[in-house]
C-alpha cells in the first residue's frame, strides 16, 4: 500500500479509524466496569448463600439440642468442635463473636494473630447489625488484605439473638482477578478482530469515496479549452451527484465561452493580419510609385540603361510583394496534422544532418523514447529553430548550435540552443507573437508558426534567454509510453 499523505482518502480513513479506536475504548470501559460490579454482586450472592447454609447448620445443631441452655457459655460448648468441621464443610473461616462484639470461637486462629481479622467488633457494627436487624456484607481493605466479610446474628429458637456470626471470603479477589483476567482475554480477541475486519472496510470504503473523486479529478485535469470536453455520466452518491452536475454546467459553460473566444480570436488574429499584409505591402509600393512617377517624368530621355535599371528594380520589388503573398499564404493555410509515432532521435538526428556545414552538438540521454507528431512539420520546425539560431549568431563568432532531447516520466524536452545575441528580457513575452521579428528581413511569422504547429501536437515550447550570452528553445511533448 502506498504511503499514505494528507489526501481526502487518508483523511477518511484514519478519521474512521480513530472513531473506531474511540468507541472500542469507550466500550471496552464500560464493559470493564459493568463485570466488575456484576462480579463483586455474584460473590457477595455467593457469600450470602454460604451465610445461609452456615446458620442453617447452626440452627440444625440448635433443634437437636434444644435441651441445652442457649446462652453465650452453652454455644461455645457446643460448637467449639463443630465450628472447624462447618468451615471445612463450607470451604471458609468461621468466627462466632458475643453480642458485644467480643470473639468467642474461630476456626482459623490464625486469623487474628497476623492482625487480619478483629478480636473485638466495633460498636458501630454492632449497632448497624441491631439496626438493621439482618446481615452486612462489607468489603475490607488495607495495603495487605482485600476480602469481603459478612457479618449476622444466630438466633436462639425463639429468634432471639445469642450471638453474631462473621465469614470473611478471601476467594473473591483472587477468582475476581481471575474472572476479570479471563473477561479481558476474551475482550480484547474480539476487539482485535473486529478492529482488523473494520481496519478493511474502512480503507475499502476511504478508496470507494476517493475513487469517484479522484475520477472526477482525473476529468477536471483533462479539460482544455481547445477540444471537446466529455462529459461525466454515471449514478452517484448526492453529494458527488450535486459535484458532477456542477461539474457538466461549467463545461457547458465552458463550450460557449470557448466558441466565443475562437471567434474572438480569429477576429482579432485576422485585424492583426491585415494589419501585417498591409505594412509589408506598403514597403514595397512606395519605392515602386517613385519609379513609376519618374518614368512618367522623364520618358523618353531615359537612357536604356536607366530604364533596365528602374525595370530591374520594379521586378525587384514584384518579386517581393510575391514573398510577402506566398509567407502569409502559408501561415494562414496550415496543413492538416498527420501524427505517426517517431523515434525522436532518429528524427532530429535527421534533421541536424541537413546542415552538414555547420558543426551542430546532438546529445539524446534515451534513444527509445518515442513521440506522436507529423514527421513533415517537426521538420519544419527544427528547421525553423535551428536557422534562428544560426542567424542570431553575430558575424565573427564561431557558431556553438546543441539540440539536446531528454527524456521526463511522462515527457520528451528538445532543447535548442545558440551562443548567439539573444534577446532582451522586456521582449521575450512577444516573441511568439506575429509581426515579432529582431531580424532586417523575414515576416515575423516563423515562431508564431512553430508555436502552432507544437501546440497541435499536444505540446509547448519556451524561450530561456539571456542578452549577450544566447538563446534556448525548449519544446515539451508527450512521450508514448
Amino acid at each position: 500500500m502506498k504511503a499514505l499523505k494528507t489526501t481526502l482518502r487518508a483523511r477518511i480513513f484514519f478519521s474512521m479509524m480513530l472513531l473506531i479506536l474511540v468507541s472500542f475504548l469507550l466500550t471496552g470501559a464500560v464493559a470493564f466496569f459493568v463485570f466488575k460490579d456484576k462480579n463483586e454482586a455474584y460473590h457477595q450472592d455467593r457469600l450470602k448463600r454460604k451465610e445461609y447454609a452456615v446458620i442453617e447448620s447452626i440452627d440444625y445443631h440448635l433443634r437437636e439440642n434444644a435441651d441445652m441452655s442457649q446462652d453465650v457459655d452453652s454455644l461455645v460448648k457446643m460448637f467449639d468442635n463443630e465450628i472447624c468441621e462447618l468451615a471445612d464443610i463450607h470451604n471458609l473461616d468461621i468466627n462466632i463473636y458475643s453480642l458485644k462484639g467480643e470473639r468467642l470461637i474461630t476456626s482459623n486462629p490464625t486469623l487474628y494473630e497476623t492482625g487480619m481479622l478483629r478480636e473485638i467488633l466495633s460498636s458501630s457494627l454492632v449497632d448497624s447489625l441491631r439496626s438493621k436487624d439482618r446481615e452486612i456484607v462489607e468489603r475490607i481493605k488495607s495495603d495487605s488484605v482485600n476480602y469481603l466479610s459478612s457479618y449476622d446474628f444466630i438466633r436462639d429458637l425463639n429468634n432471639q439473638p445469642v450471638a453474631i456470626i462473621n465469614l470473611p471470603y478471601f476467594d473473591s479477589t483472587e477468582v475476581h482477578k481471575k474472572d476479570l483476567l479471563a473477561f479481558l482475554t476474551r475482550l480484547g480477541v474480539v476487539y482485535l478482530l473486529l478492529f482488523l475486519i473494520s481496519m478493511l472496510v474502512a480503507f475499502l470504503l476511504a478508496n470507494y469515496i476517493s475513487r469517484k473523486l479522484r475520477d472526477l479529478g482525473q476529468k477536471m485535469k483533462s479539460v482544455s479549452i481547445r477540444k471537446t470536453n466529455a462529459k461525466v455520466e454515471g449514478r452517484f452518491d448526492a453529494e458527488i451527484a450535486s459535484l458532477v452536475a456542477e461539474y457538466n454546467r461549467m463545461l457547458a459553460e465552458l463550450e460557449k465561452s470557448a466558441v466565443k473566444l475562437a471567434q474572438t480570436e480569429r477576429e482579432s488574429a485576422w485585424k492583426e493580419m491585415a494589419k501585417q499584409v498591409a505594412h509589408e505591402i506598403k514597403n514595397p509600393l512606395t519605392p515602386m510609385r517613385l519609379n513609376v512617377q519618374r518614368l512618367q517624368a522623364q520618358g523618353a530621355k531615359l537612357s536604356p540603361e536607366r530604364l533596365d535599371e528602374l525595370c530591374e528594380a520594379m521586378l525587384h520589388q514584384i518579386d517581393a510583394l510575391g514573398g510577402i503573398a506566398d509567407a502569409f499564404s502559408r501561415f494562414a493555410t496550415m496543413p492538416k496534422l498527420h501524427k505517426e509515432k517517431f523515434a525522436v532521435q532518429q528524427l532530429i538526428q535527421r534533421v541536424t544532418a541537413l546542415y552538414p556545414q555547420h558543426q551542430i552538438e546532438f546529445v539524446c540521454d534515451n534513444p527509445n523514447a518515442t513521440i506522436e507528431v507529423d514527421k513533415d512539420q517537426m521538420v519544419r520546425v527544427m528547421n525553423n529553430l535551428l536557422t534562428n539560431a544560426f542567424q542570431a549568431i553575430p558575424e565573427g563568432i564561431k557558431p556553438e548550435v546543441k539540440v539536446q532531447v531528454e527524456n521526463d516520466e511522462d515527457k520528451v524536452l528538445i532543447r535548442v540552443s545558440d551562443n548567439g545575441q539573444g534577446i532582451e528580457q522586456e521582449q521575450l513575452a512577444k516573441v511568439f507573437e506575429p509581426r515579432f521579428t529582431t531580424k532586417t528581413s523575414g515576416m515575423g511569422l516563423g515562431l508564431s508558426m512553430v508555436k502552432n504547429i507544437i501546440e497541435g501536437f499536444d505540446g509547448e515550447i519556451q524561450l530561456q534567454s539571456k542578452w549577450g550570452q544566447g538563446s534556448t528553445f525548449t519544446i515539451v511533448l508527450p512521450r508514448i509510453k
